[in-house]
């Protein structure tokens, strides 16, 4: 922990002159955690709820942490919490000691069978329902001892959750800016246009994007990046008014399709789950260049599990090699 504070006095933007010597100096990693929550929420008590404490008990570890720095790290009334710019450095050194600690216990576990420990993966809501259960009994059957936890977000929250060391990996469509970051992918796919049968053509079996009608064409609201590459494919710039309808959820566009109310456009790992149990449904290959979109694990450039990131892109791949085209077929 001392090469931590000794760490610390090489900041140039911070002031060190009136703190104590380095011998009297205890911060404990539980008081960095405390405080990193603290600037994720910017509210006391959803930070000791985050991290299962009372909210005194948080209260005074910061207290202790800012006594122990002689630095004021958050500025806090009745109304709100900032931080301060001395504060946003020290938070930001509190990252990468968390991150760093954190592949040290990995480290120190690496000597035991892959997969054996915990892990926590990101994933977006247009991926997740679809690939998980395809490939995790795979996963299980061949890793029994496996701990995963899955976190369920948009892109940009799991960009920075990976960025922050706050999970292992994050699960994602490509492109997307991940900028600092690495990606390992794993699969490749088109998209599919959806229609009422009623609507559509028995014999069809291609449509392109010349050929779709833009105020029947359903999508997902904005901040979800399956709209956005649904959009590139199909080399469409659509603006609000020319959609009467948008939705946070594939199962909700797909039941208004099947009520005859628009079309719309899901990924081909999805087609087993949201059209091929709606009898009522059509899905045609959108014939537009592809692939229509990259998934990928993205990961820090130092990241330490890489060796057990490949098993998992591996099963990955062969488990949807396996039931997409079963699906298909």
């Amino acid at each position: 922990m001392c090469d931590f504070i000794e760490l610390q006095t090489k900041w140039r933007n911070i002031d060190f002159k009136y703190l104590k010597p380095l011998y009297l100096i205890m911060i404990s990693l539980k008081q960095l955690h405390y405080a990193l929550a603290v600037e994720k929420t910017l509210h006391f008590k959803k930070a000791a709820e985050h991290c299962n404490i009372s909210q005194s008990t948080l209260s005074s570890a910061i207290n202790e942490l800012e006594k122990q720095l002689n630095v004021i790290i958050f500025e806090r009334n009745n109304k709100q919490v900032l931080i301060t710019n001395q504060g946003k450095a020290i938070l930001a050194k509190a990252k990468k000691v968390k991150i760093e600690v954190n592949e040290l216990r990995v480290l120190c576990q690496k000597n035991t069978s892959p997969l054996s420990t915990s892990m926590t993966i990101g994933v977006i809501p247009t991926i997740g329902p679809y690939l998980l259960p395809k490939v995790l009994p795979e996963v299980r059957r061949k890793f029994p001892n496996f701990q995963l936890k899955i976190v369920e977000e948009q892109s940009h929250v799991l960009v920075d959750m990976v960025r922050d060391g706050e999970i292992d990996t994050a699960i994602l469509a490509l492109p997307y800016p991940i900028e600092g970051l690495m990606s390992f992918e794993f699969w490749q796919e088109d998209f599919y246009w959806v229609s009422h049968r009623d609507e559509c053509s028995v014999q069809r079996q291609e449509v392109t994007s010349d050929e779709l009608e833009l105020d029947k064409l359903m999508l997902l609201k904005e901040g979800h990046c399956l709209k956005e590459h649904a959009l590139a494919a199909c080399q469409f710039k659509l603006n609000k008014q020319d959609t009467e309808f948008e939705s946070a959820s594939l199962h909700t566009l797909i039941q208004m399709v099947a009520g005859k109310l628009g079309t719309t456009i899901v990924p081909k790992m999805a087609l087993d789950q949201l059209i091929y149990t709606e009898s009522e449904l059509r899905a045609i290959h959108l014939n537009e260049p592809g692939p229509h979109r990259k998934i990928s694990l993205i990961i820090r450039p130092n990241y330490v599990r890489t060796d057990e990131l490949t098993l998992l892109k591996d099963i990955f791949t062969e488990q949807l090699t396996i039931k997409c085209d079963i699906q298909k077929s």
